[in-house]
């Protein structure tokens, strides 16, 4: 691969504009078993797949990054946890479909974070409708593997199950 100068755009931005978002997602476990949700068949992205609670971060409306994931897990889940350290960092890319520009993408860069519930009576009555959930699971951790997990997430979720064992 040809090397780049400083300040040059690189082979990922050099085709198409990218914006950077930051996002989190809370791993709940709770007496052996792993708080999942399942994107709604109207997601856009990956209907009816199942994921951990969690999100983008609101640049200009959360404090600091344990408020995020306790927003994001609160909206997503109606939980309150106390959020613990990361454990794994990894990114993805999404079309912006916002932007003027085709082909126009968005780099996600995350962190799984490993939080302990406050509460356990999740339900999704508080989500936004970007978020496209269809329902929550308390799911025993030696079936955490055979659920339809989104594609990004299948690593980050093996780093869990690696270590909760």
């Amino acid at each position: 691969m040809p090397s780049v100068k400083a300040g040059a755009p690189g082979p990922l931005t050099a085709g198409s504009p990218v914006r950077l978002q930051f996002a989190q997602k809370a791993f709940i476990e709770a007496h052996g078993r792993l708080l999942l949700v399942r994107k709604s068949a109207d997601d856009p992205f990956h209907p009816g797949r199942w994921e951990v609670p969690g999100g983008r971060l609101e640049v200009e409306d959360d404090l600091d990054l344990d408020d995020h994931v306790r927003r994001e897990v609160w909206e997503e889940v109606g939980l309150k946890i106390d959020p613990g350290p990361p454990f794994h960092l990894w990114q993805w890319f999404m079309p912006d479909r916002g932007a003027r520009a085709r082909n126009a993408r968005i780099r996600v860069v995350a962190t799984a974070r490993r939080c302990r519930p406050l509460s356990l009576d999740a339900d999704l009555g508080n989500q936004e409708p970007g978020d496209h959930l269809a329902e929550c699971a308390w799911v025993p951790l030696a079936e955490v593997a055979g659920y339809a997990l989104i594609p990004s997430l299948r690593p980050v979720m093996r780093a869990y199950l690696s270590r909760s064992g």
